[in-house]
């Protein structure tokens, strides 16, 4: 009796039929057949009636399902002890951020759970993100409007609009919401031209033949809400970044619609490192608060 014998009739059970199982396990139905058929023989003992197209369990058959259905489910038991093991998971988890904001509560979850992995978080625009995460300098990344490629596997987090940012004093305290046609009667701050809250900025006010030239150009959203902060100029970040700095208010714009998607990025050939598949169950258990993590 082989594994794969007690697989392809424990599906076929589950499933009613040969051609479903084989669907579901992504085996051809010939294939899957044989298996049943040797597992038949090798004990001789018919597991299923097959009428035409359908197939019945038999007597012996139901006896086998009632036991392969405990069998698996304490297979799958086991995998999810493993998996959610604190001794099977150690190491370092570099995670690589355009805005620490994302995964802060995650993090807070998955130290409590993982004491013993090292955690690094770093900032960077979306292009450094990704960077690091090729070159095999971090494990996961969070990074706005991410192209699809081949090598990635992306999660998202969720999406919001661009919003402009500025210090208590300087817009008048009347001025609650901005057109965008307004912006360049004010000092502006822009981040590094990697961002892409700034190439979405610009490549918005190219379509509407507004010039938007910033007084300062910052690297890291964190010195561009320090220099906002201080009255520099007007910032501009998805409203899902802005946190919560007191010294800071937001300012939409109320003809603009630019939203911005968060997403959550690691490479496709490390999806089954241990450290990155526990910090996703951190981030599912955040956003799914109500159900177990897969």
């Amino acid at each position: 009796m082989r594994y794969s014998q007690l697989r392809a009739f424990h599906h076929v059970a589950l499933r009613g039929g040969f051609s479903r199982a084989a669907e579901a396990l992504n085996q051809t139905q010939p294939a899957l057949s044989d298996q049943v058929r040797k597992l038949e023989q090798a004990h001789d003992t018919l597991l299923f009636h097959r009428d035409h197209k359908q197939v019945r369990l038999t007597q012996a058959g139901e006896g086998l399902f009632r036991l392969t259905q405990q069998f698996f489910e304490l297979e799958d038991g086991i995998a999810e002890y493993l998996s959610q093991s604190r001794a099977s998971v150690h190491g370092t988890l570099r995670i690589v951020v355009d805005s620490a904001v994302h995964v802060t509560d995650a993090l807070s979850r998955f130290q409590a759970t993982y004491p013993d992995v090292f955690v690094s978080l770093k900032t960077g625009n979306t292009e450094e993100v990704l960077a690091r995460l090729r070159n095999y300098d971090a494990e996961v990344g969070v990074v706005g409007n991410l192209e699809p490629a081949s090598d990635l596997v992306s999660h998202a987090l969720g999406r919001s609009p661009i919003i402009a940012i500025a210090s208590e004093g300087l817009l008048p305290k009347t001025k609650k919401t901005l057109r965008f046609e307004e912006l360049p009667k004010w000092p502006m701050v822009f981040r590094e031209s990697g961002s892409h809250t700034r190439q979405s900025m610009e490549a918005e006010a190219a379509r509407r033949n507004i010039s938007l030239n910033p007084t300062i150009v910052v690297d890291g959203r964190e010195a561009m809400h320090a220099l906002v902060a201080s009255g520099a100029g007007l910032g501009f970040v998805s409203e899902a970044e802005f946190g919560r700095d007191a010294r800071l208010r937001k300012v939409p714009i109320k003809d603009l619609d630019i939203t911005m998607t968060e997403t959550l990025v690691h490479l496709n050939m490390r999806a089954d490192v241990p450290v990155i598949r526990a910090f996703l169950r951190s981030m599912k258990s955040e956003t799914n608060p109500a159900r177990p993590s897969p």
